[in-house]
């Protein structure tokens, strides 16, 4: 028998658990970390301005010495997004299969971290060696290509970490599932098995990529003029099946949106899509060939103010010009929170008089979802048998339903956990628990910089000025005498001041407090903006019940 480790193995999730996106986990064993993914998150409406929300990534600054590297199980946004973020900060080897560096050197690029970046590839089942873990990515199914799961040997035992996936029998890149090396590590034994959560309350088995290629051959028999194909960039499969369709149709293909472009010539310089000689166009040539003859793919698929597709949808693109009778389809899902912008979209479609084609639950399907449903799922718990099973991505209720649902498998699951992130889970050789929680979060960033963060003074500040306006005393103090030169001015926005005199009582208010302050006070601008604030926030708040933002400006003559 071998001697059992001492020590201690620590999961600590920094993100996905209990929100959709910014997946992020880091598995520690003494003084090695590893890092599973780093992914971004989309805003909700709430947060003005943002654009993208990254996780909180204190406790590897803390640990920046510990941490020897961040491995990928594929390429979505959710999953790399916040790579230029946490690249910046902690320069460490990044590994990832061919397709998802693919992806990930075209993110660095844009932030100008290529140069420094340590990007390794790894191949679905060769191992490899970090610190104490060896790690052995799994090939498995999922909406984009080239994902794995990971199994990560560590001294207590093996954890399997599921990454997104579906069990897809028939992948349009025959690159199948590996069901046989899940059900070799059950036999071996697992120690712990975290497992996606997004689809959980789906009952049965998620369909096949190849279920939607019945209703787009429909469509391309069906539409006489021309036809809008709009998909994830990164779902490579319905691009490939869109262009052999164009093909067996007769119809030339453009791409016309920049993540279309570039997700599409990463999948041609890869061999994961062929695109036959003379078929591809660009999108300045679609007027030189009848409306029958063009097949457009198109970014978009959820309402995104400038993408593509909307501003196709009000006559807004110098290429795509969506006529009457022409068909749109949109091939994804509608993501929570986008229902307003998609619908909104749709609508100035139907004003074009286009056919639009959407996700309604009509068979066959015009989408089909790349996270496994409960049958999958159970499935896998089935194949591993893990001696603790802890759900990861997805909202609380999902992270729940997955934790009944494995608990109720008694015989294939020892015992579930159910994690937050933020949440440490220390194992050693006694068992599991929970040993306190590190500081997890969201940052705000603007504009894509990866350094604008937007701190939640900033946030608040947007939500305090989109509800009661903004208010700015304007006050002339000459310089020399400290003397009031003009009668003060109030201007303002977003806010409305009520009835008449409201204003001329607000200039007095500023008037009596620049009256009775001292000649020291109105030289010292720091007090007698605080001063004016004070006073005129009173004086607003018992007139109107609001609470504008108010900013006294003070001119120097």
């Amino acid at each position: 028998m071998f001697p059992m480790p001492t020590g201690k193995l620590h999961i600590v999730p920094l993100g996905g658990l209990g929100e959709f996106g910014m997946n992020c986990m880091a598995v520690r064993w003494g003084d090695d970390i590893i890092v599973i993914d780093a992914g971004l998150m989309f805003p909700e409406a709430e947060l003005l301005g943002v654009d993208i929300v990254v996780p909180d990534i204190s406790y590897l600054i803390e640990n920046r010495h510990r941490v020897k590297a961040i491995v990928l199980t594929h390429g979505h946004e959710d999953h790399i997004g916040a790579l230029p973020w946490i690249l910046s900060e902690l320069n460490v080897p990044v590994w990832g299969t061919e397709f998802t560096l693919a992806y990930v050197e075209d993110k660095l690029e844009e932030h100008e971290l290529l140069n420094d970046a340590d990007l390794r590839e790894i191949r679905p089942g060769e191992r490899f060696k970090v610190g104490p873990f060896t790690i052995h990515p799994i090939q498995v199914t999922h909406s984009l290509v080239d994902c794995v799961a990971l199994a990560v040997h560590t001294p207590l035992g093996v954890i399997l970490h599921t990454g997104d996936f579906k069990v897809d029998p028939t992948p349009t890149d025959n690159r199948l599932f590996d069901l046989h090396a899940f059900a070799e590590y059950g036999k071996e034994g697992v120690l712990a098995l975290f497992q996606d959560s997004t689809n959980v309350e789906r009952k049965g088995y998620t369909p096949s990529e190849r279920a939607v290629r019945r209703k787009f051959d429909e469509v391309f028999a069906r539409t006489q003029r021309r036809l809008f194909i709009s998909c994830f960039s990164s779902s490579i499969h319905r691009i490939k099946l869109s262009v052999e369709l164009a093909w067996e149709h007769g119809r030339k293909v453009a791409f016309i949106g920049r993540s279309m472009n570039s997700s599409a010539e990463i999948a041609e310089d890869l061999g994961y899509i062929e695109i036959p000689e003379g078929l591809l166009i660009h999108p300045g040539e679609m007027k030189n060939y009848p409306p029958e003859k063009v097949c457009v793919m198109i970014s978009g698929t959820q309402g995104e103010p400038m993408s593509a597709l909307s501003r196709a949808a009000v006559d807004n693109h110098k290429h795509a010009k969506i006529e009457k009778g022409d068909t749109v389809m949109l091939s994804s899902r509608i993501i929570p929170g986008n229902e307003k912008a998609i619908y909104r979209m749709v609508d100035h479609l139907f004003r074009r008089e286009a056919h639009v084609i959407y996700e309604d639950g009509s068979s066959p399907p015009v989408h089909v979802s790349g996270h496994a449903s409960q049958e999958e799922l159970k499935l896998i718990i089935n194949l591993v048998k893990p001696k603790y099973f802890i759900p990861i991505h997805g909202e609380y209720r999902q992270l729940k339903l997955h934790a009944e649902m494995a608990g109720a498998m008694r015989g294939s699951v020892g015992n579930v956990i159910l994690l937050e992130s933020g949440d440490v889970l220390e194992f050693d050789e006694l068992g599991t628990r929970k040993v306190g929680r590190v500081n997890v979060g969201r940052v705000c960033i603007d504009s894509g910089s990866r350094t604008d963060v937007v701190e939640d003074l900033i946030i608040k500040d947007r939500r305090h000025i989109s509800e009661d306006g903004i208010v700015l005393p304007i006050i002339a103090i000459n310089k020399l005498t400290g003397r009031v030169e003009t009668a003060p001015e109030i201007v303002t926005r977003g806010f409305a001041p009520g009835e008449d005199g409201f204003m001329d009582g607000a200039r007095q208010i500023v008037t009596q407090t620049l009256d009775i302050s001292s000649d020291e006070e109105k030289a010292d601008y720091g007090v007698i903006k605080e001063k004016i604030r004070a006073d005129l926030k009173r004086y607003i708040s018992k007139q109107t019940q609001k609470r504008p933002l108010i900013m006294p400006v003070i001119l120097e003559i």
